[in-house]
């Protein structure tokens, strides 16, 4: 795999939560790409970074990148955009 940045789009939701806001990624949630914030701004920032995180590690691990979950069908869609490298060949 090329050490070049790629970018990946994946759908994302954020949705208000008993006083907080809880955001998650349907392709990566088995990954564990779910988080909250005290704000919509603040759980979708800490998700982009752990989206981020978790495509890094299956991008090094040479695993595909999910981005659409096979059973869950998004009535509207938000995204982030990450960019990782793969690692050295």
């Amino acid at each position: 795999m090329s050490r070049e940045p790629r970018a990946y789009t994946l759908a994302v939701v954020v949705e208000p939560a008993e006083g907080a806001w809880h955001a998650y990624c349907p392709a990566l949630l088995d990954c564990g790409a779910a988080t909250w914030g005290a704000t919509r701004a603040e759980a979708l920032g800490h998700l982009r970074e752990m989206v981020a995180m978790v495509v890094e590690r299956l991008a090094e691990k040479g695993a595909p990148i999910p981005t659409t979950p096979a059973d869950h069908t998004l009535a509207s869609t938000e995204q982030v955009v990450v960019t990782v490298r793969g690692p050295a060949t």
